[in-house]
């Protein structure tokens, strides 16, 4: 357990395993979190595998609280935006001594793995993208929505903050279409290897999961992964994955 301290933010990390190492990106929206990986202590057990639990016997496992999210915490400018998470993601890397890496990211997760990829393409060997976020056609005012109430829980900690510049943020975030992140055209032409577990509610709309297992030009996806009579072979899926996409050098 440590923390990161950057110019205007400090990111609470935690390091599990040895192995090549792997980057995770928790689900949770903007209150992406370790926690979001583990069953909760007095609520049903998640859809999704402890890829904590799971990938440190095999990895080096490197979960992080997001800026202003668990135990992190950082500014917020009206010119902040996806950037500004990779910006915080690449600095922990680079304070690792990590050159490069998987990475695992669950509902907004998936975005923040796309942004990275972008920003840093030889950074990412590979990506698992479970449960990705986009804008629902039905729903088209989910995400806005919650980071209104997200707001309000950040003002009312810290008053000093700029609504107008949060304001603004939030634009930067949420006003765009498909993954947020990024744009299609950045996922027609993206390299890298992804595997795509597609949801089917209103913040992981099937159609975002299914669209970026269409234009992905080098991805492979698992439909049906969500739940208990699907943990097997969700956790076979990725491991295998992952696995294939490990250089050779680091494997185990």
């Amino acid at each position: 357990m440590a923390v990161l301290k950057l110019t205007d933010a400090e990111i609470y990390y935690e390091e599990y395993g040895k192995g090549y190492p792997v980057l995770l990106f928790a689900p949770g929206g903007m209150r992406s979190r370790i926690e979001m990986w583990r069953k909760p202590a007095d609520g049903p057990a998640r859809p999704w595998s402890d890829w904590i639990e799971l990938l440190s016997q095999h990895y080096r496992v490197i979960a992080m609280d997001q800026r202003n999210a668990g135990r992190s915490k950082g500014a917020i400018e009206a010119n902040h935006d996806w950037n500004t998470y990779a910006h915080d993601q690449l600095a922990l890397l680079r304070h690792l001594g990590i050159m490069s890496c998987h990475t695992l990211g669950g509902c907004i997760g998936s975005s923040y793995c796309l942004k990275l990829i972008e920003m840093d393409p030889g950074r990412t060997n590979a990506a698992v993208l479970q449960n990705p976020i986009g804008l629902h056609p039905e729903f088209p005012t989910y995400f806005p929505d919650g980071f209104a109430e997200w707001t309000e829980e950040q003002v009312k900690a810290r008053p000093e903050l700029d609504r107008a510049a949060i304001a603004s943020f939030g634009r930067r975030m949420w006003s765009g279409d498909f993954v947020f992140s990024v744009p299609r055209d950045f996922a027609r032409r993206c390299s890298t290897p992804c595997l795509v577990l597609p949801g089917d509610d209103k913040p992981h709309p099937a159609v975002t999961g299914l669209e970026l297992a269409k234009i992905l030009p080098n991805n492979e996806m698992l439909r049906d992964w969500k739940g208990p009579a699907h943990l097997d072979a969700q956790r076979r899926t990725v491991l295998a994955f992952l696995e294939k996409h490990t250089p050779v050098a680091e494997r185990r």
